[in-house]
């Protein structure tokens, strides 16, 4: 996405087809037992809830209103008492139940979202590179955090709070009419419309989520790109105009979640509403029917009680259903990007090299990114073990294709790519990169100190390689006059680094692990003259019993290869040493002649 376009939308994402619940509940499978378990605790607490009323509004008939003439006063008292003592006993046993079940249910719902994130970044490390060509790198880090933390509340509570809220209602429902069948189907009389309302709520606040968590996606691919790219933005002063754009997206954002909170704040006083309206008609009704001796003081308390607590789930339902959706909505995307395949896959059963000697031949190769527009068109050529070749043409010649095409970074469309005489498909991708070190000229640098930037997490790589191999390319010049040496810290992407040390860098970590195969890509375009020479005295080292792949625009840098290989639109037009070049007053003599110049 350009930097300076005034204004993109970004693309939609796409539709998952899936059922999502069902997946989303693959995931307890592991933890089924202790699920089940939660939901046991669930019966027991909502049964011990359904209890409570149902105590005081026995000791109020047995006891206050309903006690014998010549019932004496102690022994009402005595019997308030062991109500009392009833109804400590279930507040205790609540009390516990509920600790062990937030417990059980916290500590589950880590786990399960520690192990999506997981899968999500493994599966991420396995796509292809055109994946990350094609995706801005802020809509994958939504992912794998916005999205995938929105899940924590359904794992921890959403899930189980449903179960226990529809359990409490059918509770509720049928303890009334058990009690009074009349007075229950007058509490019910307004449950068709409550039934309306949620309906409702749940399509509109789906969309609600849905629309939000596409705004949150965009506004933080537009954040990732121009926090990445803001030495541009104050180099040609577009502060005010990136701003701009940024308070569109925000606004955007902004009226998402608007909406989201007018459907919440509708309904939910609606509900309450109803909900008022029911226990007025409970009470209206129950006083006549205790006025007329129909119905008894105990049970007129019990229903006013349960008809409190029939609508109180259902209001909890109607947030609940709101953090449901929020997780679906995260879910569709979280699925949808583990549903990504990968372009490139290893064998079944790949072929085994004992050891690479680094022989590599391209026969008659076709190569396109997209479809049928060729980068390489035709192209064959033999790189022997040790040699040195070097590939040089105009920007969008195919050069750096060829290096991705020999990494299996991508797969070509006609043709083979032999190593050691075997078809790289054949093999594994570990296997085929393994053996090569490549040292690109936009070189990243990740935060941590020098040590683990060479070793990047290898663990065979002992500190005695790494101060080695900094040794062979000099890197060691500039590592050994830091404060702390090897172990200094480096901020994120090198930036207290000059471009040459982090090239100098870069080659100690390839030289690290040790390649058959040495791929220079650009690798001294950004070194200034001190660096470059401090490299040229490594190179001959570096390069001794390795086949070397050379990229580079300075021919410089390349006079000495075995074979110089001049790419033009995509086919080979000349090949032979530098003076062999010279001499056929071809393409490679004209560029030549215009460095000089």
């Amino acid at each position: 996405m350009s930097l300076f376009r005034k204004k993109e939308e970004q693309p939609s994402d796409v539709h998952y087809e899936g059922n999502v619940l069902l997946r989303m509940l693959s995931y307890m499978k592991p933890h089924r037992k202790t699920m089940l378990l939660c939901l046991a605790l669930v019966l027991a607490i909502t049964a011990l809830e359904l209890y409570k009323p149902v105590i005081i509004g026995n000791a109020i008939d047995r006891y206050i209103t309903g006690a014998a003439p010549g019932e004496q006063t102690a022994q009402r008292f005595r019997g308030l008492l062991m109500e009392a003592a009833k109804y400590t006993a279930v507040l205790l046993t609540l009390f516990v139940c509920n600790r062990v079940q937030y417990l059980l249910l916290q500590a589950t719902g880590q786990k399960i979202i520690y192990e999506i994130r997981n899968q999500v970044f493994t599966h991420v490390e396995r796509l292809s590179m055109r994946f990350f060509d094609l995706t801005p790198v802020g809509k994958i880090v939504t992912r794998v955090t916005n999205d995938v933390e929105a899940l924590n509340e359904l794992y921890a509570n959403i899930l189980v709070k449903l179960f226990k809220n529809i359990v409490k209602i059918l509770g509720l429902a049928a303890v009334m009419l058990l009690l009074d069948v009349r007075m229950a189907l007058y509490s019910f009389i307004l449950v068709p419309v409550v039934v309306c309302l949620t309906v409702v709520f749940k399509n509109i606040s789906r969309r609600a989520y849905q629309m939000t968590k596409t705004k949150v996606t965009a506004l933080n691919t537009f954040l990732s790109e121009n926090i990445s790219g803001m030495k541009v933005i104050q180099i040609f002063n577009r502060e005010k105009e990136k701003y701009e754009e940024f308070c569109g997206k925000s606004e955007e954002l902004y009226r998402a979640n608007y909406r989201e909170m007018m459907v919440f704040a509708i309904f939910r006083p609606a509900i309450y509403l109803v909900s008022v309206a029911a226990l007025v008609i409970v009470i209206a009704r129950g006083s006549y029917d205790v006025f007329h001796a129909v119905l008894s003081y105990g049970t007129m308390y019990i229903f006013i009680q349960y008809i409190n607590s029939f609508f109180e789930p259902i209001q909890e339902l109607a947030e609940q259903f709101s953090t449901l959706q929020s997780a679906v909505a995260s879910a569709e995307k979280i699925f949808t990007l583990l549903d990504e395949k990968p372009l490139l896959y290893d064998p079944e059963k790949p072929a085994q090299l004992p050891r690479i000697r680094g022989r590599i031949e391209f026969k008659h190769v076709w190569f396109a990114y997209d479809g049928e527009d060729y980068i390489l068109k035709d192209v064959s050529f033999v790189i022997e073990p040790g040699q040195k070749v070097a590939f040089v043409g105009a920007t969008g010649a195919g050069k750096s294709s060829i290096l991705n095409l020999i990494g299996r970074y991508y797969d070509i469309q006609k043709g083979e790519i032999l190593l050691d005489g075997v078809d790289i498909r054949t093999l594994t991708r570990d296997q085929i990169r393994g053996a090569i070190g490549q040292v690109q000229q936009d070189v990243f640098i990740f935060t941590g100190d020098i040590n683990s930037n060479i070793r990047l997490r290898n663990e065979a790589i002992g500190d005695e390689a790494i101060r080695r191999a900094a040794e062979e390319v000099n890197a060691s010049r500039f590592i050994e006059k830091l404060p702390m040496g090897y172990q200094e810290k480096v901020s994120e992407r090198g930036a207290t680094f000059s471009a040459g040390q982090r090239q100098l860098l870069s080659f100690a970590r390839t030289l690290a692990f040790d390649p058959t195969i040495l791929i220079l890509d650009e690798a001294t375009a950004n070194i200034d003259t001190e660096t470059e020479q401090w490299i040229q005295e490594a190179l001959e080292t570096l390069m001794a019993g390795r086949t070397t792949i050379m990229v580079a625009h300075r021919l410089s840098t390349i006079q000495h290869a075995d074979q110089i290989i001049v790419m033009h639109k995509g086919r080979i037009r000349e090949r032979g040493t530098h003076q062999e070049l010279l001499e056929q007053d071809g393409i490679y003599r004209k560029l030549y002649q215009l460095q000089l110049a």
